[in-house]
């Protein structure tokens, strides 16, 4: 006989993995190997086999300790109880799991969540979107929207049905807004549970409807709702505002307006994260000689002393001038600021002379710039010229 694998490597999980991942990786594993979804295949059907066996020990916390023990050695001649295939029982979990399986193979519905009892659940999320400026995101804004919301209708108090009528029990499902059947297979009969088609899962039927509503309990209004963006929300980010949403089902709270915020671009800062980056302009004369300049933030300007000699691209750090943090608007970001030196385009005669006189005491004078020589010192250089020539 084959030495048996281990049951985590069967599963494809690791020792750490909790009894969601458990149930999640047989679940994976049952399917692919199901015999139903492999016919004639004797190789699928012991994998099935091997997988059931290792969920039936892993998915029992007693068992598991056991096995994480001793190994297989602890289901040995009698000592588990999981020594063979016959011996599973598929009650509890196990058939939930199963009832899974079928349904997803027989278009039946789910079991567990999916299919949830005739009890009260909350309602959808609505979705909206805003747009702001980039420094409404800095500061927080309130902003309001217009949406559709549904409202009780007055006129059947949310019932659905007619003035002087109500709701009927519904007789497929006798009120628990679920059916159940069975499928026959290989192991015996499985049970499955699905939402009732004749109430969708309410439990009741309206035989004559509310003429307002048409039997929704519900009519549309228009309504306007005040929306908090907080000081700090980037682009793409979200804001929450509690129950503003599609109504609950059998009496469960609304759901959430979810409304997604587009922050329009700063024609001078670019954020990233909580910091903010900018370009500052600097003449060739404040860059040399230094001096105190304003320099633009999101609080406004903000006076700084540059130092003589100030290279272009040369970068400095505004603590605390960025962006306020979400958590706490009280902590901030850095603006980081990059100087760079403009060169003018355009110059009239007295600022080329300056700057000549500059070149001049810089020894930078280019040929094409020198000063055009007077007649007299033409006339004694060709003559000191001459001289020397000859």
């Amino acid at each position: 006989m084959a030495e048996k694998r281990d049951y985590y490597e069967v599963l494809g999980v690791d020792k750490n993995a909790s009894e969601t991942e458990i149930k999640r990786a047989y679940r994976k594993v049952a399917k692919k190997y199901h015999p139903d979804m492999n016919p004639g295949d004797k190789e699928a059907e012991e994998k099935f086999k091997e997988a059931a066996e290792a969920y039936e020990v892993l998915s029992d916390p007693e068992k598991k300790s056991k096995y994480d023990q001793f190994g297989h050695a602890a289901f040995e001649q009698g000592g588990g109880g999981a020594g063979g295939f016959g011996g599973f029982d598929f009650g509890g979990d196990m058939g939930d799991i199963f009832g899974d399986i079928f349904g997803d193979f027989f278009g039946g519905g789910r079991r567990g969540g999916d299919a949830r009892r005739n009890g009260p659940r909350q309602g959808a999320n609505l979705r909206a979107g805003v747009r702001i400026t980039f420094d409404d995101a800095i500061r927080g804004v309130d902003k309001e929207l217009e949406i559709t919301l549904k409202e009780e209708c007055k006129t059947c108090n949310g019932s659905g049905a007619k003035p002087g009528t109500s709701p009927e029990t519904c007789p497929k499902c006798k009120g628990t807004g679920q059916v159940v059947f069975t499928q026959q297979s290989m192991f015996g009969t499985v049970r499955n549970v699905q939402t009732c088609p004749d109430c969708n899962g309410s439990g009741q039927i309206i035989r004559n409807k509310c003429s307002d509503c048409s039997g929704t309990g519900y009519i549309k209004v228009r309504k306007r709702i005040k929306v908090p963006i907080p000081a700090g929300i980037d682009n793409g980010q979200s804001v929450r505002i509690r129950e503003k949403g599609e109504p609950g089902i059998n009496g469960g709270p609304r759901g959430d307006l979810l409304v997604n915020v587009t922050v329009s671009r700063h024609p001078k800062f670019q954020r990233q994260e909580y910091d903010i980056y900018s370009t500052e302009p600097i003449t060739f004369a404040q860059a040399a000689l230094g001096g105190t300049i304003k320099i633009d933030t999101v609080d406004g300007p903000y006076e700084y002393t540059l130092k003589p000699g100030t290279q272009t691209d040369t970068t400095i750090r505004l603590k605390g001038k960025g962006v306020p943090t979400l958590r706490n608007r009280n902590i901030r970001g850095t603006h980081i600021v990059k100087f760079v030196v403009q060169v003018p385009e355009k110059m009239n005669a007295a600022q080329k002379e300056a700057l000549r006189n500059f070149q001049e005491a810089m020894g930078e004078v280019a040929p094409s710039e020198k000063k055009e020589e007077a007649p007299h010192e033409k006339h004694e250089k060709h003559k000191k010229k001459g001289f020397f020539k000859k």
